[in-house]
């Protein structure tokens, strides 16, 4: 069994493929598949989609770069009661692109962390180019782990992450040869650290042609290549990643 840890399976791009998108991925051992919210107009889409599909779970959250104000955050705090979520997400820093606050980011991402806190909930981290300002907020408020989504950071950052009880997400970044920083930390990083993720229909796997959506079934082809790098087998990544996934999303077990 494969987890895909972060996929966006209500995307636009998606309308009203979801269910041949789901048995493409059962086919090929994708079983269970976490879809994080990036705002509060997309939490019902979420909502919808992970009560018809008994396999997709969902992740209340407001992204760094969606444009929140108070409203949103009484709106999570409904869900975060209501609907069950298996974690808060997608939640960080954001410092990659001009015209966003990196102050209002930071109240957003601490408010949040908050109610990760209140509710005993993991978070899935969303972080670029801002992954010592997200450290910095873990480590002051403290939650119950989660996972780093499209981790891009150094190993030493990897370790601090691990420490506070996070998971690191590795995608379609590891298929392609000149990811090479990235493809020896998915390498030489501790397996039991490592979680596998799609972030569907982004972060297209080279194996794919540029342009097309990445899609969950391609989560096999990134746990093999995962498996030729590391030198061992698909069962042992497979089952290792998946151990990794239940452990830091608990709600996943069912």
């Amino acid at each position: 069994m494969l987890i895909d840890t972060h996929c966006h399976l209500d995307a636009e791009e998606f309308s009203g493929q979801q269910s041949d998108l789901l048995l493409s991925a059962h086919i090929v051992g994708v079983e269970r598949i976490v879809i994080p919210s990036l705002a509060s107009n997309n939490f019902h889409a979420v909502q919808q989609l992970c009560t018809q599909y008994p396999n997709c779970f969902p992740a209340y959250g407001i992204h760094p770069m969606s444009q929140s104000n108070v409203t949103d955050l009484t709106t999570l705090r409904d869900y975060l009661c209501n609907f069950k979520p298996v974690a808060i997400g997608e939640i960080g820093l954001d410092f990659f692109i001009d015209n966003f606050d990196p102050i209002q980011q930071n109240a957003l991402f601490i408010e949040q962390l908050k109610l990760a806190r209140e509710f005993n909930l993991p978070v899935l981290l969303h972080s670029r180019r801002a992954l010592d300002p997200v450290l910095k907020n873990l480590r002051k408020i403290k939650v119950n782990g989660g996972i780093s989504h499209a981790f891009n950071g150094s190993r030493e950052q990897a370790y601090e992450l691990i420490k506070l009880g996070f998971k690191l997400g590795f995608g379609g970044t590891i298929t392609y040869p000149r990811a090479t920083r990235i493809r020896e930390l998915a390498t030489s990083l501790p397996l039991d650290s490592i979680v596998l993720e799609t972030d569907a229909p982004d972060i297209q796997p080279a194996f794919i042609n540029r342009g097309q959506p990445n899609k969950p079934e391609y989560l096999a082809r990134i746990a093999q290549t995962l498996a030729d790098l590391r030198g061992i087998s698909l069962t042992t990544i497979a089952q290792a990643t998946t151990e990794n996934a239940l452990r830091v999303l608990p709600k996943l077990n069912v």
